[in-house]
């Protein structure tokens, strides 16, 4: 890890970031709003991509498709039938339903097996602006790479493995960590845990004083991944869908912790998602 470092911090604020989702005109359709593509669901693992999807949905994507295990499509539509579940094999499935989509989210429930390693393989390949997060970061700690295009979303123990470093490491100083981060794979880079940090180059590391230890649940990032696809879909950069992401999410936890912290679910935040992004 890099020595101790001062960057300037500059805190996310709500009001200020809704003026990067304007409300939408009277003329609009769903082609306006994107389309995401999200890649995960092992075995074991569809909540994961679940509630990856219906956070894109809820953040106001136009469209979304899931790319998961053959044996999950089905029950994935049945409980949430907007979205569009396709059970795919190998990276040439992955890749025909990609044509007609502008984000990638990558990692949710994905897993650490063949199967996983090669739709992140494809995934990746298609060069369209990406969401890296969980089973993601771990498959790409094993293979560095640089990319302008993605945003990273690790937690501590996910970027301990990416910078080769300890847990503790991290947490002795998480400015240090997110630049390097940033430095090492490009793009922006969400550290995620109380006082998440945004970090996209330059000089401004931005954080985010809302969040609750009720967020300490699964699935929480999972929520997290399908948002900043969701806004980038709408035209966001991917640093201003990185920021506000962060924001509306940490928020919509505060405002589901009113009725208490513990046993707080992942799922509990998609109603306040959709009232904080349209919360003018």
């Amino acid at each position: 890890m890099p020595e101790k470092v001062q960057n300037k911090i500059s805190v996310l604020a709500h009001a200020e970031l809704m003026t990067l989702l304007p409300p939408r005109e009277q003329e609009s359709h769903k082609g306006d709003f994107g389309h995401v593509l999200l890649v995960g669901g092992h075995r074991g693992f569809c909540g994961a991509i679940r509630l990856a999807g219906e956070a894109a949905l809820r953040v106001g994507s136009g469209l979304v498709s899931i790319a998961t295990k053959k044996e999950h499509a089905a029950s994935l539509t049945l409980s949430r039938p907007e979205l569009m579940c396709h059970g795919v094999a190998d990276q040439r499935e992955l890749r025909r339903i990609a044509t007609a989509c502008d984000v990638i989210g990558i990692g949710p429930g994905l897993g650490q097996t063949r199967w996983s390693s090669s739709l992140y393989e494809a995934a990746l390949e298609t060069g369209l602006a990406a969401v890296v997060d969980a089973d993601g970061l771990n498959l790409l700690s094993r293979s560095p790479r640089k990319n302008k295009n993605w945003v990273l979303t690790p937690h501590v123990g996910e970027a301990a493995r990416l910078l080769r470093c300890s847990a503790a490491d991290i947490q002795l100083d998480r400015q240090a960590a997110v630049k390097e981060l940033q430095n090492e794979y490009g793009g922006v880079v969400v550290l995620k845990g109380s006082g998440s940090l945004v970090y996209g180059g330059g000089d401004d590391i931005y954080m985010c004083k809302a969040g609750n230890p009720g967020m300490a649940s699964g699935g929480m990032g999972d929520v997290l991944t399908g948002v900043i696809s969701g806004l980038m879909a709408q035209g966001l950069t991917i640093l201003d869908a990185a920021k506000m992401a962060v924001m509306v999410h940490a928020m919509a936890a505060d405002r589901a912790a009113q009725k208490g912290q513990r046993g707080l679910l992942a799922s509990d935040l998609m109603q306040p998602i959709r009232e904080l992004v349209n919360d003018y």
